[in-house]
């Protein structure tokens, strides 16, 4: 399995920079050709790195309201419940699940009164306390940094390496750290289909 080159990152940073940059605009910059540039990123879209293209709006030009940070101290067992369901809201932009059993979300709402707005999503008795945050400015920034691939095996959740390989199976990239577990996950989807 190989690992993210100085090509793939500068390819990263590219497609960061704009999604819509046409692959023939990024061969140019990165030397290479505009098919090579595209088998590229088909091979980080399986390997999940890019997860997909989308647009970045500027909800405040879109819909009336304020813009809010909301930080719910939520019951630890349902965090990324709460998390799932907060995110559905179509006035939520962000959200954010901390190890300490928060949600953090950013959004525009259209309405002053916060707690009808969550109630929409989730049993506000599973939410111990919540905080909203008038927001005067915010920016997001994705960067990627000198990132290295790191992949979990799909059967036992260690680090693939680069011994490790890839199946695509049901039309999905399956990850594994070694023969013996792609082995083992080929066996258990033959007894399941018996």
């Amino acid at each position: 399995m190989r690992d993210l080159d100085d090509t793939d990152r500068q390819i990263l940073r590219l497609l960061l920079e704009d999604g819509r940059r046409p692959f023939s605009g990024i061969a140019e910059e990165v030397d290479l050709s505009p098919p090579a540039v595209s088998d590229r990123v088909d091979r980080l879209q399986s390997l999940g790195v890019i997860d997909r293209f989308t647009v970045d709006l500027d909800r405040s030009k879109l819909s009336e309201g304020v813009p809010v940070l909301l930080d719910l101290t939520v019951d630890p067992g349902s965090a990324g419940e709460i998390r799932a369901a907060i995110a559905d809201l179509d006035w939520v932009e962000h959200v954010f699940e901390t190890a300490g059993a928060r949600v953090l979300c950013k959004g525009i709402a259209a309405d002053r009164r916060i707690a009808p707005l969550v109630a929409e999503a989730v049993d506000l008795d599973l939410i111990e306390e919540y905080d909203v945050h008038l927001l005067a400015e915010s920016s997001w920034t994705p960067t990627l940094g000198d990132a290295e691939l790191v992949l979990s095996c799909t059967e036992c959740g260690r680090t693939v390496g680069a011994e490790g390989e890839s199946l695509t199976l049901d039309g999905g990239r399956l990850h594994f750290c070694s023969e013996s577990c792609a082995s083992e996950h080929r066996e258990e989807e033959a007894l399941t289909a018996d």
